[in-house]
């Protein structure tokens, strides 16, 4: 469907838009002025302070902020701060609105949860996006009802804050002081422990002996460590002395080993001369013989006399080792003894040191929680009080009728296409053209009318009939 066609069909139907419409907002215009029941709506507004709180020290930061906002219209909308307004207007004792609660419910249910739900539906909290301020709206039939019930939620509010606020500070208040208790008899008991072991053991956590003890095992560790090389260097040495005692030092170092060697070097030299010259057997070759034999003796007897003092070393050494090393366990003993002393201590004292920390603690939340809770400021405060209004909020005549315009329009639109669709008709060349697939040949206006088609038109039109006959006549052909 073209403009055209549509344009058309409108022509052709314009009494059924024009009745759609008019019985569209008639109807609207009707139902807003005497069907539906007026009602007013009263404002009221709240302002919170985010300043930081004296007592507690409180501040609601950049995004806090808005969220403390946003918890504050959350608790106008709680059923607490309803349940407060019906109480507080003793609206369960109301004859008017006990009588209409029968009439609507039957009975069934309780008065109060029938009012929860009126006022969930009546009420509209508004926080401003500029600002702290919260607008508190409710909307009743009568004027004088929607602006005390508007006030009434306001000052609900401001008292169910104000219990948000001391109430926890409260029980927080009494739960502290039962801690401070417990805490004070921890320290008291604390402190007992640590005079208790100070005076069993003599001592006080703070007694430098334990370094002076620390010194003494450190000098003795380095004694003992000097005599285990002393003594590894003398058995080293004892055992060389054993297998290879010409090579010892002391041996090789010795001045009168050394002349023995040399005069045992020059007869064994001599020794060779006779034995060339004389013969074996001759009486100076033995005399030679015996005099070598007596030099080895006295090199064996002397080197065993030094290697025998390498032997005593050894032992002394062992024996000096073994005596330090019995000091150093006994001194290992007695600083370990010590250290568990000084541990225990240090621990008694960090145990009083911990209580004294968790008491000091407790006290001072125990001291602000005893502040807030003797506060009887509020941190929200009233901005305006809700007056009765003088015109009605809703119904809204000149929207409702506006909408109706706009609805009715599209009701209309869809009411001509509608019948349209149900009864077809030929209305342009275009639907001639779309249900025959035949080519338009001419048009015949009504007597004494004015020419429709232009000379546009009817080049168009010939074009067309040019376009669509142009295959037939190529199959005649």
């Amino acid at each position: 469907m073209n403009i055209a066609q549509f344009l058309a069909i409108l022509r052709a139907r314009w009494w059924v838009v024009l009745l759609v419409m008019v019985v569209t907002v008639a109807t609207a215009a009707l139902v807003s002025l005497y069907v539906i029941a007026p009602k007013y709506t009263a404002s009221a507004s709240v302002v919170v302070d985010v300043k930081p709180d004296p007592v507690a020290g409180v501040l609601y930061p950049g995004n806090a902020a808005a969220a403390a906002i946003a918890t504050q219209v959350d608790i106008i909308k709680s059923e607490r701060v309803a349940r407060r307004v019906i109480r507080n207007l003793r609206l369960t004792e109301n004859a008017a609105l006990r009588q209409v609660w029968l009439e609507n419910t039957g009975g069934v249910g309780s008065i109060e949860q029938w009012l929860l739900e009126q006022f969930a539906s009546s009420l509209e909290v508004v926080p401003s996006t500029q600002s702290n301020v919260i607008t508190v709206r409710f909307s009743s039939g009568e004027a004088a009802g929607a602006a005390q019930l508007a006030n009434a939620f306001v000052q609900a509010y401001l008292q169910t804050a104000l219990e948000l606020r001391v109430d926890p500070a409260r029980q927080y208040s009494g739960f502290f002081e039962a801690q401070v208790k417990d805490a004070r008899d921890a320290l008291e008991r604390a402190s007992t422990r640590l005079s208790a072991f100070q005076a069993e053991k003599g001592i006080i956590a703070t007694d430098e002996r334990l370094d002076i003890e620390n010194a003494r095992l450190n000098e003795l560790s380095s004694q003992l460590t000097q005599l285990q090389r002393l003594s590894a260097e003398s058995a080293s040495r004892q055992a060389q002395a054993r297998t290879e005692a010409e090579r010892m030092q002391e041996v090789i170092g010795n001045p009168l080993i050394n002349n023995l060697k040399a005069e045992l070097t020059r007869n064994e030299a001599q020794l060779q001369q006779l034995n060339q010259r004389l013969g074996e057997n001759h009486p100076q070759v033995a005399e030679a013989r015996a005099t070598i034999a007596e030099l080895r003796q006295r090199i064996a007897t002397e080197t065993a006399r030094v290697t025998a003092g390498v032997a005593v070393t050894a032992n002394i050494n062992r024996a000096r080792e073994a005596e330090v090393r019995g000091a150093l366990e006994a001194q290992r003993a007695r600083v370990l003894r010590m250290r568990q002393v000084r541990d225990e201590g240090a621990v008694l004292v960090r145990d009083l040191e911990n209580a004294q920390r968790t008491y000091d603690q407790l006290l001072a939340r125990f001291n602000q929680t005893a502040m807030e809770s003797q506060n009887t400021q509020n941190n929200v405060h009233q901005l305006t009080e809700a007056a009765p209004p003088v015109k009605p909020s809703s119904p809204n005549v000149k929207l409702n009728v506006a909408l109706a315009v706009f609805l009715g329009g599209l009701l209309a639109l869809g009411t001509a296409l509608l019948i349209e669709l149900i009864d077809r008709r030929v209305r342009t060349f275009d639907d001639i053209v779309a249900a025959l697939d035949l080519p338009v040949i001419g048009v015949m206006p009504k007597p004494g009318a004015k020419r429709l088609i232009g000379r546009n038109k009817l080049t168009q039109m010939q074009q067309r009939v040019i376009g669509h006959s142009t295959p037939l006549l190529g199959k005649g052909a």
